[in-house]
C-alpha cells in the first residue's frame, strides 16, 4: 500500500471516513436529474459515486433538467426541468436548493417521460422502477433529494453494485482540484475518473500527492453513445433496454480501467443511432 502524504489540517479530516476498501474507483459528480448516459457510465464505472451536494447549484448544469428525445428521432428533445427555489440567491447549494411547487413538479416529470416514452417495450418495468421516485414528491422539497434519487433508479436498473456517499458529510479543503483529491482520498480511492469537462481544470498535482490516479474519462461517439451527452439515460434505456445498455457500460468500463480507447461493443446499434 502506498504511503499517503496527505497531512490534515486538524482532526477534523478524519472525523468521517467511511469504512470502504483501500484501493478502489470513485467518482465525483453533482446529482443530476435523470443525468445523461455519458454521466451515468462515469458512476456505473465507479466502485462508489461522492455526490457533491454542498456545491453552488448552477441553472445552466443539469441540476434541476435534462433533455428527454424522442423514441423516433434522438435530435428532436425537449427540456423536462422542475421549477426550482433557491432560499439564499445565487451562494445557495445544491442541498439547499428548493422545488417550488413540488406537485406539479411531480406531475410535469411523471407526465413528460410517458408522453415521450410510453410506446417503449420497456416503459411498462421502466414505470414501475419511476414510483418511488414519483412518491418521493409528497415528502420533500429537497431538489437534491430528488435529483439523487433519480440517478439511483437509473443504477439500479442496469444492476449497478456500488455504493453512494455525500461530500456534505466529508471534510475536503477548499479549491477546486484540492477538494475532489481530499474526497478522493478521505474515502481510500485509489483511482479518481475525471471526465471531459473536469479535465480542463484539473491540477493533477493535488493528487498525486495522495498517490491517487486521475484517470481520464470519455465516451465513445456512435451507436448508443451518439447523443450521450446532450439527453437523458432514460432515452438509451427505452431503446435498447436495460441488458443490452449494461453491456455497452461494461465494455467501456473494462477499456477505460485498463487506460484503452473508449468504443462501444456494438451491441445496442441500430438504425436508428441514439
Amino acid at each position: 500500500m502506498p504511503t499517503r502524504l496527505f497531512s490534515a489540517p486538524d482532526s477534523t479530516a478524519d472525523s468521517y471516513r467511511p469504512e470502504l476498501p483501500y484501493g478502489e474507483v470513485c467518482a465525483i459528480h453533482q446529482p443530476n436529474l435523470f443525468p445523461r448516459l455519458s454521466t451515468l457510465a462515469k458512476l456505473f464505472t465507479a466502485d462508489y459515486w461522492i455526490v457533491l451536494d454542498d456545491v453552488q447549484f448552477a441553472r445552466r448544469d443539469y441540476q434541476h433538467r435534462t433533455r428527454l428525445a424522442s423514441l423516433d428521432d434522438s435530435r428532436q428533445t425537449q427540456w423536462l426541468s422542475v421549477a426550482t427555489h433557491l432560499p439564499h440567491g445565487r451562494s445557495t447549494s445544491i442541498r439547499g436548493a428548493r422545488l417550488a411547487d413540488p406537485a406539479r413538479c411531480r406531475r410535469r416529470v411523471g407526465q413528460l417521460l410517458a408522453d415521450h416514452y410510453r410506446r417503449s417495450v420497456h416503459w411498462r418495468t421502466f414505470k414501475r422502477r419511476l414510483e418511488p421516485l414519483l412518491a418521493r414528491f409528497e415528502s420533500t422539497d429537497r431538489l437534491a433529494d430528488i435529483t439523487e434519487l433519480s440517478t439511483r433508479l437509473l443504477l439500479e436498473e442496469l444492476g449497478w453494485p456500488g455504493r453512494v456517499l455525500h461530500s456534505s458529510d466529508l471534510f475536503a479543503r477548499g479549491g477546486r482540484s484540492q477538494r475532489l483529491a481530499d474526497l478522493a482520498w478521505l474515502t481510500g480511492a485509489t483511482t479518481y475518473l475525471c471526465g471531459t469537462g473536469g479535465m480542463r481544470y484539473l491540477e493533477p498535482a493535488a493528487f498525486q500527492i495522495h498517490s491517487i490516479r486521475v484517470l481520464p474519462f470519455h465516451t465513445p461517439v456512435s451507436g448508443v453513445w451518439a447523443s450521450a451527452r446532450q439527453v437523458s439515460a432514460v432515452h438509451a434505456l427505452m431503446l435498447a433496454g436495460p441488458s443490452a445498455v449494461r453491456v455497452e457500460l461494461e465494455t467501456l468500463k473494462a477499456y477505460v480501467l485498463a487506460g484503452g480507447p473508449a468504443r462501444s461493443s456494438g451491441a445496442a446499434s441500430g438504425p436508428d443511432p441514439f
